[in-house]
């Protein structure tokens, strides 16, 4: 009995060893460095244990979907009892997706590109000036897009598929219109939009140096606590948590910066102003929201992005910024799909990455677009590679933990106009611009090879690229004013 006892022990604790060593394996790959080397510390597990790409996430995934065929079959809950039921709706939501293309394999590409879908585009409408950006909401349910005309507009893309059908222009009910929301509150143009991760907030960043904050179903209440939490994969997956006041994070990792800001309450559907305006210092060229929703990036005309707690609207600035020349405009910033990191793309062709927990510049790829802008940089959705296009007409793909110039883009112009390369959802292709002939280029992301060339139907250059998270959809934004869509043919 003893003996029995004592094996189950050793293989208890055979279990945990292995799945301590996968959590920091998974830390680590997915950049998330200091919470490794936390977890491998606080647990005696080796910082260099080495696992297959993503096996915690397969694990994962494969364990809820056996215990969710288990639960329609009727049997017991797993053996290892924690004491806690299992609540409403667990397991409907579906596993984390990974990327569909492992960058990093080593293996013979040539000749073995991909095709990409043919693709039907409608004009949606226009804005009285021309349309300078778009953003997808995170469920691909909603697109908007921002104009010179200070003018913002939400398009709901279930309309925009609806008024797409062959018969949809018969209706009885008369023609379907797509566009459910105009606003209005900028004095200047519209750099960039994002959509809030949790709630209906839509907000913006223009060259009024404003960050405008519209709520579009109701407003938001937020409380005046400061909740820090970065996440390494999901939400229920918290890595750290704090509360923190603004002395703290003054004293911490960041210095406050000055800030004023106005609010705009609306409740009603009607309403065409912002419930909340921050007023900041500089040109606002780009934002981007953290995954928890409590924290907001700003790129500006200053070269340190400029994060805002978004219950306090206060700002803070890195204290351990590197020293970047005059010429280091922000063009574009993002984060990472956990948060535990951000990217800047900066107009003296520097993309840079920085700790989405201490908020230090980590890593800086100086001449990534030689001596021309870097426009726009993403993470892939592993987080262990960035995409980042330049004025160099080239767009590259950099390996986070070395810098390392992985693949690179060509044939397609771009020289003039702030314009992004971005994935299609499942980050099989890589799309951008050509301004020459205002055409959509289109490569295989693993191949790196030219695999369509379309016309972008827009009469004149096009000068924004924005591709659904979820499905086989984009839309396009033209100096003509324009808004186009553009879908998968069936």
């Amino acid at each position: 009995m003893e003996n029995s006892s004592l094996e189950q022990v050793l293989q208890d604790a055979k279990l945990h060893r292995q799945i301590n060593s996968l959590i920091v394996a998974h830390l680590r790959d997915n950049n998330l460095y200091q919470a490794a080397s936390v977890v491998a510390s606080a647990t005696m597990t080796s910082l260099n244990d080495e696992a297959p790409p993503n096996k915690l996430l397969e694990l994962v995934a494969k364990g809820l979907a056996v215990e969710k065929d288990e639960m329609l079959r009727g049997v017991p809950s797993s053996a290892f009892d924690l004491g806690t039921s299992i609540p409403s709706g667990y397991g409907s939501i579906p596993a984390p997706r990974t990327a569909a293309v492992d960058f990093g394999a080593v293996q013979e590409t040539k000749g073995s590109s991909k095709s990409f879908p043919k693709h039907e585009t409608r004009h949606l409408s226009e804005h009285k000036n021309i349309a300078r950006c778009a953003r997808f909401s995170p469920d691909g349910k909603f697109v908007a897009t921002g104009s010179s005309d200070t003018s913002i507009k939400l398009f709901e893309v279930a309309k925009i598929k609806q008024m797409m059908l062959p018969d949809a222009r018969d209706a009885r009910d008369g023609p379907v219109r797509p566009v459910i929301r105009t606003f209005y509150d900028h004095l200047q143009p519209i750099n960039d939009l994002d959509f809030h991760p949790q709630n209906t907030v839509l907000i913006s960043g223009s060259k009024d140096n404003t960050i405008n904050k519209t709520c579009l179903h109701a407003p938001l209440i937020l409380p005046f606590l400061v909740l820090c939490c970065f996440f390494s994969s999901s939400p229920s997956n918290i890595t750290s948590i704090s509360c923190k006041t603004k002395q703290e994070f003054t004293s911490n990792s960041y210095v406050s910066h000055v800030t004023t800001f106005r609010f705009f309450d609306f409740s009603k559907m009607t309403a065409k102003r912002a419930f909340r305006v921050i007023q900041d210092t500089h040109n606002v060229r780009s934002v981007s929201f953290h995954p928890s929703g409590d924290f907001l990036l700003a790129g500006t005309d200053h070269p340190i992005p400029h994060l805002y707690d978004i219950n306090t609207f206060q700002c803070y600035l890195s204290a351990n910024a590197p020293e970047i020349n005059d010429n280091g405009a922000i063009n574009q910033v993002r984060y990472s799909a956990t948060g535990g990191m951000y990217v800047t793309a900066s107009k003296d062709g520097t993309i840079r990455l920085w700790d989405g927990v201490t908020a230090n510049c980590v890593r800086s790829i100086a001449g990534a677009h030689g001596t021309a802008e870097a426009t726009s940089a993403n993470f892939t959705k592993d987080q262990r590679f960035v995409l980042s296009s330049g004025k160099d007409s080239t767009v590259k793909l950099w390996e986070v933990g070395t810098g390392k110039l992985v693949k690179q883009y060509l044939g397609a112009t771009h020289t003039q106009l702030r314009c992004q390369a971005v994935f299609n959802d499942t980050e099989e292709f890589v799309l951008s611009i050509d301004e020459p002939t205002n055409e959509i280029v289109i490569w295989d992301a693993l191949t790196a090879e030219k695999v369509a060339k379309w016309p972008s139907n827009h009469i004149g250059a096009f000068r924004w690229l924005e591709h659904s998270p979820t499905e086989a959809a984009y839309v396009t934004c033209g100096t003509d004013r324009s808004i186009r869509f553009w879908k998968e043919s069936l």
